[in-house]
């Protein structure tokens, strides 16, 4: 008798047909419709010290490249055909790589955000691992003593490398979605794409909708601790740490 597969390949098939598939066929049309950072997002930008290094996990079409001239980042995306349109964000990179398995060294980086992103995956196991992935790239905190000497809980001296992780949220009862609590939280969103000589195609996206709390959880259990943490437009966001100080 043929076993059956693992949950986590079958995660992995069901974001290849739901999400990544999806978003190589759509990726102009989509980039079209995002073009105007979001206003926690771009203070968190704007706020990082000139010099600092670091990622965008997710990145679609590169809109948060621009938003900060006196920082680099590595963008990625596991769409090649975002990829392309990020690209054109120079100095900037941006490559094409999995949330699960980015190919950066640890302990490096200044900052990433991942905006939009991890409420794709499929599973529990695999929204924390993604988170882990991310958090594992930032620069560890300083140690107890030293970060007592350190009051701005912002500063990256105080805390290393800072993460700013946003997803979609259950609670938008006041959005045209009405999700709200009660509803199921693993659901299909359809993305309509107009098409001039035919009629309009729908593709339908995998999210797992964030209910409060939810991401301060997986960001705890990623092995993070969240330093700030809110809701704005329709999504849960917060910005977090590595739980690790380092003598």
């Amino acid at each position: 008798m043929p076993s059956k597969p693992s949950l986590s390949l079958q995660g992995q098939e069901h974001e290849e047909q739901h999400v990544h598939q999806v978003y190589e066929q759509i990726a102009s049309h989509f980039s079209s419709t995002r073009y105007k950072p979001w206003p926690i997002i771009e203070r968190f930008l704007k706020e990082l010290p000139d010099g600092s290094v670091g990622l965008d996990v997710g990145c679609g079409n590169g809109k948060y490249l621009a938003v900060n001239p006196n920082v680099f980042i590595m963008a990625s995306d596991r769409s090649s055909a975002l990829t392309k349109i990020a690209a054109r964000y120079h100095p900037h990179a941006a490559i094409v790589a999995d949330n699960l398995a980015l190919p950066h060294p640890n302990s490096c980086f200044d900052f990433a955000i991942s905006i939009a992103v991890v409420h794709h995956l499929s599973t529990p196991e695999r929204r924390i691992k993604a988170i882990q992935s991310i958090l594992e790239t930032l620069k560890p905190s300083l140690c107890m003593e030293q970060s007592q000497l350190v009051t701005d809980h912002r500063s990256p001296r105080a805390n290393g490398g800072r993460a700013l992780i946003y997803v979609w949220a259950l609670e938008q009862k006041s959005s045209r979605r009405g999700w709200d609590e009660g509803h199921d939280q693993d659901v299909m969103v359809p993305w309509v794409m107009k098409e001039k000589a035919s009629n309009d195609r729908t593709f339908h996206r995998y999210y797992h909708l964030y209910r409060s709390g939810e991401l301060e959880i997986n960001i705890a259990e990623a092995g993070g601790r969240v330093l700030e943490s809110g809701y704005e437009k329709d999504n849960w966001w917060a910005i977090a740490a590595r739980d690790q100080k380092v003598d």
